[in-house]
């Protein structure tokens, strides 16, 4: 019997294993291409602004698209979005290569085709986001988004594989192959998957008309403003991924136009960029390894998770006007602190909302987080033609230092309920 019990709440079941695969070899794909359009995009406009708006298009669907995305995958299979998008992915990426590799390149075009890849990803996450908690054991939440949170820092580690033949071969049309092809493994991988949708067993709430989407759309925001804990970790979130947004726009500009400031270093500025983020890269994955093996006190989550918010807004604003070698510090010590903020909102949030009502949820969140994105890169991208890069990440770090203050500090009383439980 208790071998039964143990079997049963063990993590890594079949599903779960399928899963986190999958997630590897799409996200693999995924680090690659977007590293080489972003590259692909600024070489070939040589503007901050262009390369701004270029992700803004990108990003711009996921304000949209979660708004319709929540409700119908609180009632549709959440599974057969998912590797569905995947195998549509595949070909778009197919697609990019045959266009790139041919000498087509029109940023016009390549904004379209980016707008579609936007409504892809926006509608994948929310899928992704609402089904994931249901391949986790009880008991097993922490672990299983340490392990989540992982998959991305391994896949980052390809980047520099990727900025090494893109400045060998000249295209980035390769590296749009390989993700082709890894989107298309991921989604045999994710078809495969055996969990019964249990939130669709219902025959009669299967029925979906405007009427009905119309309904649950209101009580996904209901849910929301009745929730005061999930308000203001959302309002929070939105304003960080605000200043985010900016801050991180301006990154790879920065080492582009400032070339003199990296002379003494004996390699190209892209390639030292990707050293440079790269720290940040190790420090997510060994945050993520430090919360597999150790759990943080329940009592001091929401405590721990402010003194990382502050401390992460602090170092942003002054990690540009540090030397190379404190730079790369800097960026370590962020990316620890960055998996330990996303591993606890995201277990305390998925585990608490119900799962007839993750999809709702989970599409306002990103939705909401999209567009604080979204106007940050815009704005930021604006502000960097006409002030330094590094005065930039300044203005909005300090814009984050009080958001953490007047908005997550202001509602610690409602948020503890939701960050300080066992998951």
């Amino acid at each position: 019997m208790n071998e039964k019990i143990l079997n049963k709440n063990k993590l890594w079941t079949r599903d779960f294993t399928i899963i986190t695969i999958g997630s590897i070899i799409s996200m693999l794909g995924n680090s690659v291409s977007g590293f080489a359009i972003g590259l692909v995009v600024l070489d070939y406009t040589n503007s901050t602004f262009l390369y701004a708006l270029f992700m803004v298009v990108y990003n711009l669907p996921k304000i949209v698209v979660p708004l319709f995305a929540g409700p119908y995958l609180d009632r549709f299979s959440r599974k057969k979005v998912i590797y569905t998008l995947d195998f549509l992915s595949s070909i778009i990426y197919f697609g990019i290569f045959l266009f790139i590799s041919g000498g087509y390149f029109n940023y016009g075009i390549l904004m379209a085709v980016s707008l579609l890849i936007g409504v892809i990803d926006g509608i994948y996450a929310v899928a992704y986001e609402s089904f994931y908690p249901n391949l986790i054991t009880k008991g097993n939440f922490s672990k299983a988004y340490s392990i989540s949170s992982m998959i991305y820092p391994l896949a980052a580690f390809m980047v520099p594989v990727a900025s090494f033949i893109y400045n060998s071969m000249g295209t980035a049309a390769y590296l749009f192959l390989f993700n082709a092809i890894s989107f298309f493994i991921a989604a045999c991988f994710e078809a495969s998957i055996k969990y019964k949708e249990t939130h669709i067993s219902n025959e009669e709430y299967k029925k979906f008309d405007f009427k009905g989407y119309k309904d649950d759309f209101k009580e996904g925001l209901s849910y929301i403003w009745v929730e005061k804990g999930l308000l203001v970790i959302t309002i929070y979130f939105c304003l960080t991924m605000f200043s985010g947004g900016a801050t991180q726009t301006v990154l790879l500009p920065f080492f582009k136009n400032n070339p003199g400031l990296f002379s003494n270093i004996p390699i190209d500025v892209v390639t030292l960029f990707t050293f440079v983020t790269g720290c940040g890269v190790i420090g997510r994955l060994i945050g993520g390894m430090i919360y597999y093996k150790f759990k943080y006190p329940v009592s001091k989550k929401f405590l721990i998770a402010i003194t990382v918010y502050m401390s992460i807004s602090i170092i942003e604003g002054i990690q540009l006007f540090m030397p190379v070698n404190v730079m790369m510090i800097c960026f370590f010590i962020t990316g620890i602190m960055g998996v330990t903020s996303y591993n606890i909102r995201i277990s305390a949030t998925q585990s608490y909302v119900p799962d007839e009502k993750r999809g709702r949820f989970n599409g306002i969140f990103n939705m909401i987080c999209a567009a604080g994105g979204i106007l940050g890169q815009l704005l930021g991208g604006g502000m960097a033609e006409f002030i330094s890069e590094r005065s930039v990440t300044v203005i909005f770090s300090i814009f984050n230092i009080l958001a953490v203050l007047f908005v997550m500090y202001r509602g610690r009383e409602y948020v503890k309920k939701i960050y300080n439980r066992r998951v």
